[in-house]
């Protein structure tokens, strides 16, 4: 998995993934505790953020659990670092 990231403020978060032996662009949009998962124009899913740190897939093209883990890090770790990009 790769950290090349880009993050808007509206909830939105780009960022590459290896998926399937591939390096492939994950779009996230981000809706309180769901995540809309985009990888590929090809595949969807849904995530579910639970209360307890984990994250559980709801819907849509099963993913492995360790992508589900990358991106469940990628959107909370950048959401914590609101200065990132800042140079300070």
């Amino acid at each position: 998995m790769t950290d090349s990231f880009k993050n808007t403020t509206d909830g939105n978060y780009e960022f590459t993934i290896n998926y399937s032996e591939r390096e492939l662009t994950c779009h996230v949009q981000r809706e309180g505790d769901i995540l809309r998962v985009h990888i590929d124009n090809n595949i969807n899913a849904e995530i579910e953020l639970q209360p307890d740190g984990s994250a559980v897939q709801i819907s849509g093209d099963e993913l492995p659990a360790s992508s589900v883990e990358f991106i469940k890090k990628q959107v909370i770790e950048n959401d914590m670092d609101p200065g990132r990009g800042s140079g300070f």
